[in-house]
């Protein structure tokens, strides 16, 4: 069987921070504490589809004990209570506490969990109550002067919970059982009879592709309460059939629609420089130090030392080990500064959370039927509505792990995607363009799919065509990402550059897009200038312009780039960068550290190459030699090394000596470079 019966152990706790601690109060304010609390139990709604009257049990209970505390606050003994007494009631606030908090951990965790877990969570419940049961056995009626029938109403409520006993409804079980089965089946390659999916489905209060969405979600963070990676693998499948029976059941009715409660992303802010990984310039989710002691976001490290390189991409020294160790200081930073913007920030993404986890037969075949459906409805999918909601649920697919990526690639989905690239489609339905190229964005990610992407006929075309003429923003910022991750690629990073249309989108999106978009072409553009041949036709097309257009609103890109093509691009670059000299007085002065390297290094290199003029221009500027010695004194250690070059250039000139490049010695010889990465944040 795909899930045996007892393959879900008991999870671990998630408690509020107070659950098995009693206030420290005396006497009527704790009274007041234990009618608040069993107040809030009270305002529970009992639970719709799993363990009914386990909830119902606790929730009228609750509202019982909240009429004896009342009386108890109205009653003049109140004020002072014996010590037993107050020691009954603190157990008395653990007890209730812990059921509140059980309460809220199943009405807000998943359901398909629930289901997995009934039998523990309505054991769970019983212990509560015989606990319950056990203090009001020991309540000190003959202390405390009660009305009759609030004394009637306790006994009353100590004789159910002396009745209890740890009860599962029938149809719980059932469900259970059939999903279990269903599970199995798909282990086998069996397809779920839709009936009974649906039945299943509906069963544990999932209407609508919304709540399927959030049940996934759900799953997702339960995989961090399993402390054993059986459970978790387990869960993975779970999380395999919900998607599936998304897919099946609701399609895409809500999947195009707009949301405008969106939350605020970091594509709407400046991220601080030393929050972004030099890789893809994007904000680090999980830093990690590198044996030169650069950091870099944990993904796109990986993804560079797996692709072959055993060097450091920013000081291009050989890295002695291939060892990751998590920078929790800077990580701790991150997660402070986000929590302020108001923007979401998880240290791992919930896909890397379920990436993390070792799959099983029955995820990867969920998986595998879920995308035979949807690559089958979108071949025949009648009008651009309908074919709009399948390629985002793809897109949403895509989004997921590396199996999702593969399946869909070898489905066949690539040929059917490229239809839909044309500027005819974007037109007249933009999102079903933004939905297609950011799919394929999204398989790119997958080595192998990379090959199959430019190999498929029009799709790289579809992709460059989105770029010089997409209907929207997005739709061209994604191309962009697209050029990137394929130019991962050697061989296809070369063809890609000798293509003007690729160059000349990319400084078009560069120069005239908003900040999202700009920094997706920078971030190709980059990747691009990495092959010397391409340096020239990007210095002819206009670079340097680009460059100087954007250096003020994104220095550290902007430089980043300069950097690379005046030390691949020769005097034609060096001379066409003669006007930015200036401005790159200013990032010396003013900007991040990692800006101030690249700065550094740009004009060593302009300097070396250029001659006597160029050092001239640096030399006028007011204050450079300060400039320099502030660089020095500070920032990355490549960045001293530079400026200590540039120092020693400025005065060899000053004393009119040669500028010899054999007597400047410079020790950094390598730029920061995204070679070999692959876009690595997802479109939602």
């Amino acid at each position: 069987m795909a899930v045996s019966p007892h393959a879900f152990p008991p999870r671990k706790r998630r408690p509020s921070a107070g659950a098995f601690v009693s206030p420290k109060l005396a006497d009527i304010n704790l009274v007041k504490s234990l009618l608040s609390l069993s107040q809030e139990i009270s305002s529970f709604k009992p639970f719709q589809c799993l363990l009914k009257r386990n909830s119902v049990s606790s929730i009228n209970k609750s509202k019982l004990l909240s009429i004896l505390f009342d009386e108890l606050i109205k009653t003049p003994a109140s004020v002072f209570f014996s010590p037993s007494t107050l020691l009954c009631f603190e157990e008395m606030y653990i007890v209730l506490q812990r059921i509140k908090t059980l309460l809220e951990d199943c009405s807000n965790g998943s359901k398909m969990w629930m289901l997995m877990q009934i039998q523990v969570l309505s054991n769970n419940f019983h212990e509560l109550t015989l606990e319950l049961s056990t203090l009001l056995d020991i309540f000190p009626f003959n202390e405390i002067e009660l009305g009759q029938d609030v004394e009637e109403l306790v006994v009353l409520v100590r004789k159910q919970c002396c009745k209890s006993k740890p009860v599962v409804d029938p149809g719980d079980v059932f469900l259970r059982r059939e999903v279990l089965t269903m599970l199995d089946r798909i282990e086998k390659e069996i397809v779920p009879d839709q009936l009974k999916l649906k039945k299943v489905i509906e069963d544990l209060g999932l209407r609508d592709g919304s709540s399927c969405r959030e049940e996934i979600e759900s799953l997702q963070d339960e995989i961090q309460n399993q402390v054993d990676e059986k459970s978790k693998s387990d869960i993975v499948s779970l999380i395999g059939l919900v998607r599936y029976a998304n897919c099946v059941l609701f399609g895409s009715s809500t999947a195009s629609k707009p949301d405008h409660r969106r939350k605020k992303s970091t594509s709407d802010l400046t991220i601080p420089a030393d929050f972004r990984c030099p890789i893809t310039l994007e904000l680090m989710r999980d830093p990690v130090v590198v044996a030169t002691g650069q950091t870099y976001d944990r993904e796109s490290i990986n993804l560079w030392i797996e692709s072959g390189h055993s060097t450091c991409p920013k000081t291009g020294q050989t890295l002695i080990h291939t060892n990751l160790i998590p920078n929790r200081a800077l990580r701790n930073l991150i997660t402070m500064w986000c929590r302020e913007q108001g923007i979401p920030f998880e240290t791992v993404g919930n896909n890397e959370k379920v990436n993390s986890v070792k799959g099983t037969k029955a995820a990867f075949e969920a998986t595998k039927m879920t995308v035979s459906f949807l690559v089958n409805k979108l071949s025949g999918s009648q009008t651009m509505e309908a074919a709009n909601g399948v390629v985002y649920e793809l897109r949403a697919l895509s989004k997921t792990d590396s199996d999702s990526r593969a399946c869909i690639a070898e489905a066949g989905a690539i040929p059917i995607l490229v239809r839909y690239l044309g500027s005819s489609v974007g037109l007249e339905h933009p999102n079903l363009q933004v939905n297609a190229v950011t799919t394929i964005l999204n398989l790119s990610i997958l080595e192998a799919n990379k090959t199959r992407i430019v190999e498929t006929d029009g799709a790289l075309n579809g992709v460059i065509e989105v770029l010089r003429s997409g209907a929207t923003w997005e739709a061209k910022g994604n191309a962009a990402a697209t050029i990137f991750s394929l130019s991962g690629i050697h061989g296809y990073r070369k063809g890609l550059g000798r293509k003007t249309r690729v160059i000349k989108g990319l400084l078009d999106l560069a120069k005239d897009g908003p900040t999202s978009s700009q920094k997706d072409a920078l971030v190709a553009i980059l990747n691009l200038a990495g092959d010397r041949e391409t340096v020239g036709r990007l210095v002819e097309g206009g670079v340097i312009q680009m460059v100087s257009g954007v250096i003020d609103e994104l220095p550290e890109e902007a430089v980043t780039i300069l950097e690379a093509v005046t030390r691949r691009g020769g005097l034609t670059a060096i001379a066409a960068a003669f006007n930015i000299i200036k401005k790159l007085g200013v990032i010396l002065r003013e900007g991040s550290d990692n800006a101030r390297e690249s700065a550094s290094a740009t004009l060593v290199t302009m300097c070396r190459k250029g001659g006597p003029e160029m050092v001239a221009e640096l030399a006028v500027i007011p204050g450079i030699e300060r400039i320099i010695w502030e660089v020095m004194g500070g920032g990355t250690a490549r960045g001293r090394r530079k400026a200590a070059t540039l120092l020693r250039i400025l005065r060899r000139w000053a004393a009119g000596l040669d500028l010899d490049t054999h007597n400047v010695v410079d020790s950094s010889n390598m730029i920061t470079m995204t070679v070999g990465t692959s876009r690595t944040i997802l479109q939602a």
